[in-house]
């Protein structure tokens, strides 16, 4: 097993998180600070996104609103100094390829082919490529699913991550560049988005708050690898430093799967309210049938082990939204 890297190398490092005021950006925004990094640029367009998600570390960091497509204002929130690291977590979300397929995957596309072409002009040093389980589709192997099982996208959205996965790999090998891809399986927690394009927690306790039934799309039997945030943030970190990671994909899970219905009656039970009516509406596009990491790469590189389980993780998110809530007031 390799050794996990040493996390101080982080110390006095620079770094540009693009959709850093996103949910998981902003977790990963603290958690380079909170290593020890000297200079964080956050570049975020704030459509999904939010600036005060970053609030804890607003007058630590550099906010640049910008769209990470565009090449000049990603040069020039770099500035003419080399940066250590790019995290490019840029993203145009799921549910937006079932109504704008082709924007999804051209916005995608363009925006990772900015990031890539700036390291090239040197930039920066290491290029961590966020990508998504949604590349695999349903299990077409028997699970868990490793990092060799097929691309099988099942909407516009996912095509285009695995385009992006492929385009940053390129240009590692095409002109020798330090990129290193990480693969989250469904990540969670506090922050997550709860307006336009909302995830299933969010919106169940949304629905909660609202005293309306919960809609579960289809019969709820479809399977999730839920990840917490601070989780995907410390595998985030460690493979970032592994100098023997550069140039492969890793996925970031927990190697269990959970059925949508199980995280609903686990979310009101969490919510104390556990007999809070609950439809199934027609199946999503697209939707996923079964996904769950094999975690055997990740571990092996920098041994990650997740340190959240589910029902811990379910219970610190929905206290996080409910003095969000109180707060709100």
């Amino acid at each position: 097993m390799a050794r996990s890297p040493d996390a101080s190398r982080f110390a006095g490092a620079t770094a540009l998180v693009t959709g850093g005021a996103g949910f998981i950006g902003s977790h990963l925004v603290e958690g380079l600070l909170a290593a020890g990094a000297a200079r964080v640029i956050v570049l975020d367009d704030l459509s999904l996104g939010r600036e005060e998600n970053l609030s804890a570390v607003r007058d630590r960091i550099e906010l640049v609103v910008a769209d990470c497509a565009d090449e000049r204002a990603l040069r020039s929130a770099c500035g003419p100094s080399r940066l250590d690291f790019c995290f490019n977590l840029a993203v145009i979300p799921l549910p937006h390829s079932l109504a704008h397929p082709r924007e999804n995957v051209d916005r995608n596309v363009a925006m990772t082919t900015a990031v890539c072409e700036l390291q090239r002009a040197g930039a920066f040093e290491r290029l961590v490529q966020y990508s998504s389980s949604e590349v695999y589709g349903t299990a077409l192997t028997a699970a868990p699913m490793s990092e060799e099982h097929p691309l099988h996208a099942h909407t516009p959205y996912a095509a285009a991550k695995a385009a992006t996965d492929l385009v940053a790999l390129s240009y590692a090998g095409t002109f020798d560049l330090d990129v290193v891809v990480v693969r989250p399986f469904n990540a969670y927690g506090e922050r997550q988005n709860d307006a336009a394009y909302a995830g299933l927690i969010p919106e169940v306790i949304r629905r909660v708050r609202e005293g309306s039934p919960i809609t579960v799309n289809g019969d709820g039997e479809q399977t999730r690898d839920m990840s917490y945030v601070s989780d995907t943030v410390a595998a985030t970190l460690a493979l970032a430093l592994a100098d023997h990671a550069l140039g492969g994909t890793f996925n970031v899970g927990t190697g269990t799967e959970v059925s949508v219905n199980e995280m609903v009656r686990a979310l009101l039970v969490a919510l104390d309210r556990p007999d809070h009516p609950v439809e199934h509406g027609p199946e999503r596009r697209g939707d996923v049938r079964r996904l769950v990491a094999d975690t055997a790469r990740i571990r092996d590189a920098v041994g990650f082990e997740p340190s959240v389980a589910v029902d811990e993780g379910f219970r610190r998110t929905v206290d996080w939204y409910r003095k969000a809530a109180t707060a709100a007031r």
